[in-house]
């Protein structure tokens, strides 16, 4: 997978693409990458990326011309994809980036800056307009970034184990369940018991229940239906469900606090 990135500020990727599995993945052969400095497509001695917006208003416009020169000198592959990161996209998500991953050799991305980018680059030269979200950074670089981790992880190789991608969240419409590693104990507090119990039915089930728990309470706009607003009236009663669900394995296995937790044996392998 190659992917290229035209930005005003090249410098911000140059640790990033060294570190981490990403670092290892260029050093492996996996990922490409190439940083395009727009302003050495820019016009005129001083090399001039931006200019004021037709209609008034505050804030540059970056320019076409040296948008335009920068996506054509950096689409080299059949299989790219020119991507316009903007808080006027559409939303980024797991499923974009599996289908990017899917799809794409090049993944070219165009990092806005100022009052944001001409028009008529995103309308006749892009593919693509995302948006990592509903809230303004100062350019497009850190969500370049984003778009670039949850593609690349995704590339056969890139991450160790490829079983660990199944089980994130988002891969099965819910939020991940929570994770506990050593000490069993810590300050008082004991890693559930059911986790240390050995008993992997248990387990699993245990950990469905917590993923539905902490969607409902924190993302409940993945389980809900756009067109239900407000929830309807049963989802009340899932969420009091949940909790049945949940004391009553609390029946099965000790609380985390009590002393038959903290006494319990630790069946996690070494």
């Amino acid at each position: 997978m190659q992917f290229d990135v035209i930005t005003l500020f090249p410098a911000f990727f140059e640790t990033a693409l060294q570190v981490g599995l990403i670092g290892k993945a260029v050093e492996a052969g996996l990922l490409r990458f190439r940083v395009h400095d727009l302003r050495q497509f820019g016009i005129g001695p001083h090399r001039q990326v931006d200019d004021v917006a037709y209609g008034g208003g505050a804030g540059m416009v970056l320019r076409p011309e040296p948008l335009v020169a920068a996506i054509e000198q950096a689409r080299t592959e059949a299989r790219s994809r020119v991507v316009v990161l903007s808080p006027q996209g559409r939303l980024w998500t797991q499923a974009l980036a599996r289908q990017y991953a899917r799809e794409c050799d090049q993944i070219v991305l165009v990092c806005g800056r100022y009052e944001g980018i001409d028009e008529r680059v995103t309308t006749y030269w892009a593919d693509d307009e995302v948006s990592i979200g509903d809230y303004v950074l100062m350019g497009g670089e850190v969500a370049a970034w984003v778009v670039i981790e949850s593609v690349a992880r995704l590339v056969p190789g890139v991450v160790g184990n490829p079983e660990s991608l199944a089980l994130e969240s988002f891969e099965t419409g819910l939020l991940d369940y929570p994770q506990y590693t050593r000490p069993a104990v810590f300050r008082g507090y004991a890693v559930p018991a059911v986790l240390r119990s050995g008993h992997h039915e248990s387990i699993e089930r245990w950990r469905r229940l917590q993923a539905l728990r902490k969607t409902l309470r924190n993302r409940p706009d993945l389980i809900l239906a756009a067109r239900w607003a407000p929830p309807p009236v049963w989802w009340a009663w899932m969420a009091e469900w949940v909790g049945w669900v949940e004391r009553a394995l609390e029946k099965m296995y000790p609380s985390p606090r009590s002393q038959e937790a903290e006494d319990a044996p630790d069946h996690r392998p070494d």
